[in-house]
């Protein structure tokens, strides 16, 4: 479910990419791609596809695609072995998959808590029950 709601979302940024335009969802690609070392969404031909591929006419995908190591990368489809092969989707899907994995562990960790505190408040209420230190001094019904 994760990875079909990641491949309906990443599609839509993907085609909302524009490069030249500073807008959050050409950014959030352009951040993504050189962190996570990836290209397009299954691979770096996924850009072919793209409105912005159409527009540029000029065989190459966006910069944030060639490897880090290279300063001559023009991200040029010509020259692939520049690019980094491997797609984003599935990079995403492990990233998410991992911090999902802490939530749901300090989830059991905040859960694993509050048991043992009810349970400590159990067991104060218990004694407190069965213990004559706490009972009333006066038994009459007046209190001073």
């Amino acid at each position: 479910q994760v990875e079909d709601e990641v491949d309906h979302s990443i599609r839509k940024v993907y085609n909302g990419y524009n490069g030249t335009n500073p807008d959050a969802a050409s950014r959030a690609i352009d951040y993504v791609q050189r962190q996570l070392r990836c290209c397009g969404i299954h691979n770096y031909s996924d850009w072919e596809n793209t409105v912005w591929f159409k527009q540029t006419k000029n065989n190459s995908v966006p910069l944030s695609c060639c490897k880090a190591a290279l300063s001559n990368c023009t991200g040029s489809l010509t020259h692939p072995m520049d690019l980094y092969s491997e797609g984003c989707e599935a990079l995403v899907v492990k990233k998410l998959q991992e911090i999902m994995m802490y939530v749901i562990w300090a989830a059991l960790a905040f859960a694993a808590i509050q048991l043992l505190g009810m349970l400590c408040a159990c067991i104060v209420l218990c004694r407190r029950s069965r213990d004559p230190a706490y009972e009333l001094l006066i038994a009459g019904g007046t209190y001073a």
